[in-house]
C-alpha cells in the first residue's frame, strides 16, 4: 500500500498563483494572454510559474501560430488524489495501532 505523497507537487501546488492557475486550465485549455488577464499577474511572472508547472509534469503546452496554450494534465491530479487516498485507508486501518512507548 502507497504511503507518502509526491512532495514535489504539493510544494509546486502550494503557491497561490500555481493553484490559481491549475484551477482555471481545469475548466479550459488557456493560452498565457488568457491567464494574464484572468489572474492580474504580470506576464514574466506567469511565465515564471507555468514554467513551474510544466516542469512539475502538471501542464502540457500547444503552440498555436505565436500564442502558447496551456492545459492540464487531469492524470498527474488523479495520481496525487489516489496518493492521498491511500495514505487516508492506511490510516483507517491503522487507528487502533500504537507503539509502545519504551
Amino acid at each position: 500500500m502507497l504511503t507518502s505523497v509526491d512532495a514535489d507537487v504539493i510544494r509546486v501546488l502550494g503557491d497561490p498563483l500555481r493553484l490559481k492557475i491549475v484551477t482555471l486550465l481545469a475548466r479550459e485549455t488557456l493560452c498565457t494572454t488568457h491567464l494574464v488577464e484572468e489572474t492580474g499577474a504580470k506576464q514574466t511572472n506567469l511565465s515564471n510559474h507555468l514554467k513551474v508547472l510544466r516542469d512539475a509534469g502538471l501542464v502540457d503546452t500547444e503552440p498555436c501560430g505565436r500564442f502558447t496554450y496551456y492545459k492540464l494534465r487531469p492524470e498527474v491530479l488523479a495520481g496525487l488524489s489516489a496518493q492521498f487516498a491511500a495514505l487516508a485507508e492506511s490510516a483507517r486501518a491503522t487507528a487502533g495501532s500504537k507503539r509502545a512507548c519504551p
